[in-house]
């Protein structure tokens, strides 16, 4: 099987499993290897697995069945035509999209976080922060990767697997345009003060809070990227 790349690895590790059912490897009806497998196979963790999952789960092609394990429900994406969609979609449109699923999500989170959850969040607030002195795509990668732990903590399938569906895409964007218009000249950890208080929000379970506090952050964000 080829080497993974660094990042993203979840995206990655999903196209993997694909082509490997499209080829017929796992046939539509038969049962995929464990995750413990699957990670040894694809030199990812568990987590990352999970993610790919859920990523072909919403796209039609794999089905968990609890207790039994998850089965190939089709060699073809169903959601192809939602997926070129995204992929061809305005950065305008899908931070209207991010911003529906995001605050809804962080609402949810703050009311139903655990203390995983938060030590989660916390993590990827310090990975956030370290990244301020790496690239602008090792950058976008880390701040995709604190939404996604909010996301997680909302608790919600439904919400992982949208968000799942369109990461890839908001992070291609993201990556060329916080370069071509300098979004983090004079300021390497740009936002981190306000992801700071998101995650404070949730710490203290004010769901109000963190929902106002995520809104003014991402228009902020779509208004830096898509003035002219």
């Amino acid at each position: 099987m080829p080497a993974l790349r660094p990042s993203p690895l979840a995206e990655q590790a999903a196209a993997l499993i694909e082509e490997r059912i499209r080829a017929g490897e796992w046939p539509v009806g038969g049962r995929l290897p464990g995750e413990v497998a699957l990670a040894k196979e694809l030199g990812v963790g568990r987590s990352t697995v999970r993610e790919a999952l859920r990523t072909l789960a919403a796209a039609g092609m794999v089905h968990s069945r609890q207790g039994s394990g998850v089965f190939v429900t089709s060699d073809r994406p169903s959601g192809g035509d939602w997926a070129t969609r995204l992929r061809r979609a305005e950065l305008a449109h899908v931070y209207e999209v991010r911003t529906m699923v995001e605050v809804q999500a962080a609402r949810l989170a703050a009311g139903r976080r655990t203390e995983a959850d938060l030590a989660a969040v916390d993590a990827a607030l310090a990975a956030r922060h370290a990244a301020g002195e790496a690239d602008d795509a090792a950058f976008v990668d880390a701040d995709i990767a604190l939404h996604t732990a909010i996301v997680a903590a909302a608790h919600n399938p439904v919400l992982d697997d949208l968000f799942a569906q369109f990461a890839p895409v908001l992070r291609e964007h993201l990556v060329a345009l916080v370069g071509l218009f300098g979004l983090r000249e004079g300021d390497p950890h740009q936002g981190y003060a306000s992801h700071a208080e998101l995650v404070r929000a949730l710490h203290d379970g004010d769901p109000e809070a963190a929902g106002r506090v995520l809104a003014a952050e991402l228009e902020a964000t779509r208004s830096r990227l898509l003035s002219p």
